[in-house]
């Protein structure tokens, strides 16, 4: 399996990330994610999921920073702006903290949306992965990283992964 993310210059494209248009925001956060080719699947393959975290986070906020979870991807490429087209579901991402921390009702277009990069202190690298499994998975819309992990233990026939960097 092959996955190609389209860059600007070797980054993740403003487009998508801290210097998105306000079009493609909500609540001041970028929510359109990057196109994904995807390429060579293995036999078998019934469905894709994705994740991107941002492990740089660490130092800055005590914790990787989730920015993106979808699972139950049909079998292809994964489309800009995946959760508008409704063809998978979403999972949650590190905004929870935020919703947990304040005590704050959730948003599912903020904190079950892919959240672009907006690295506050340096250009950070995004581990982007890719998963071919053999089913679709039991999970609904608001499924945390730990349930995907889960529920796609004996699933996962091919991870691809890729880090891509995106500038403060």
């Amino acid at each position: 399996m092959k996955i190609d993310v389209p860059l600007d210059h070797g980054l993740i494209p403003d487009k998508y990330a801290k210097f998105a248009p306000k079009d493609q925001r909500t609540a001041d956060m970028p929510t359109t994610n990057f196109p994904i080719h995807v390429t060579d699947l293995p036999t078998g393959t019934q469905s894709l999921a994705v994740s991107l975290i941002d492990y740089d986070a660490i130092p800055v906020g005590g914790f990787p920073w989730i920015h993106w979870l979808a699972a139950n991807i049909p079998v292809g490429n994964i489309p800009e702006n995946l959760r508008e087209s409704g063809l998978a579901i979403s999972g949650t991402n590190s905004t929870w903290h935020f919703v947990q921390k304040a005590n704050q009702p959730a948003n599912p277009d903020i904190n079950q949306a892919y959240i672009g990069p907006m690295p506050p202190d340096k250009t950070h690298d995004y581990t982007l992965t890719v998963f071919a499994l053999d089913t679709l998975l039991d999970l609904e819309n608001g499924f945390f990283l730990n349930d995907f992990k889960r529920y796609s233990q004996d699933h996962i026939l091919k991870a691809v992964t890729l880090a891509l960097p995106a500038r403060a």
